[in-house]
């Protein structure tokens, strides 16, 4: 693609983000609606019961958001009662997060109702094309990395 030839909506970075962001949104619906999480707090819970414990470095990592984002997320679901901090016996100066009680059992609701609307966006593909889909992803995530 030359300067001469550029559009923009045919540009990866541009298709990714756009798709990125709707596909985001319609899937945030779900638990914005039912459990009043935004999509930050959303990914440390679903990280968080994924993968255990975990610092909030090791979240802002994980999730390629913001340390800002992942702080401030933190901060509501702990002071909604969805994560407590654990003392992180390997370096003081931080803490572990993990999921309270309550915390896993609004996890374990959400995942099945964002699944299921995942299953909606994707419904247009069969299950090889989901599968290609998906591959190609990761091959594309992995150069970057």
């Amino acid at each position: 693609m030359s300067g001469d030839n550029f559009q923009l909506a045919d540009f990866l970075p541009y298709q990714l983000s756009v798709t990125s962001n709707a596909v985001s949104n319609r899937i945030a619906r779900v638990y914005e609606e039912a459990f009043g999480l935004k999509v930050t707090e959303w990914r440390v819970m679903a990280m968080l019961g994924d993968g255990g414990p975990l610092t909030q470095r090791d979240l802002t990592s994980k999730t390629q958001m913001d340390k800002v984002a992942v702080n401030r997320a933190c901060k509501v679901l702990e002071g909604r009662g969805l994560v407590h901090r654990l003392p992180n016996q390997k370096d003081g100066r931080s803490h572990h997060l993990e999921l309270t009680n309550d915390g896993r059992i609004m996890h374990d609701q959400i995942v099945p109702m964002v699944l299921a609307e995942e299953a909606k966006v994707l419904a247009p593909l069969d299950k090889d094309q989901r599968r290609i889909f998906r591959e190609l992803l990761n091959q594309v995530r992995a150069q970057i990395d």
